[in-house]
């Protein structure tokens, strides 16, 4: 029985996961929005919400705890600063659910089902496409 047996395999070894995690966690800090499968999307869901909660406490020993979890490569070092100055004051006054998954459909590939996962206060800033589309819409 799975009772209690919380974490989500995604058919890999602990190690492959951890640091699947690690990599999808610093590109949503850093892009403030990734298209991945869903399962990978849930599966990071609580990973990113833990880190968002030690940014909001703002002391030494978070930041200490959040390199342990994102790694200590320069990579992960931007995305702790980024945590720790943009996205964790942004959530400041919420509760928690800080994440927003948003369901795509089918990969046509492989029928894989994708979704967005982003934050839900912090500002997602829009591709260069995406700003010729609006302002030709608005005028």
């Amino acid at each position: 029985m799975r009772h209690r047996r919380k974490t989500v395999k995604l058919q890999r070894t602990v190690p492959h996961r951890d640091a699947m995690l690690r990599n999808l966690a610093c590109s949503l800090i850093e892009h403030r929005r990734i298209k991945t499968t869903l399962a990978k999307a849930k599966a990071l869901r609580p990973f990113a919400e833990k880190l968002v909660t030690l940014g909001k406490r703002d002391s030494l020993h978070s930041r200490r705890r959040a390199i342990s979890l994102l790694g200590s490569n320069e990579l992960a070092q931007r995305s702790v600063k980024a945590l720790f100055e943009e996205i964790a004051p942004a959530h400041a006054d919420r509760q928690g659910g800080y994440c927003r998954i948003t369901k795509l459909g089918q990969r046509r590939s492989d029928s894989a089902a994708m979704a967005y996962i982003e934050w839900v206060d912090a500002y997602v800033p829009a591709s260069e496409a995406e700003e010729e589309v609006e302002e030709a819409a608005a005028s």
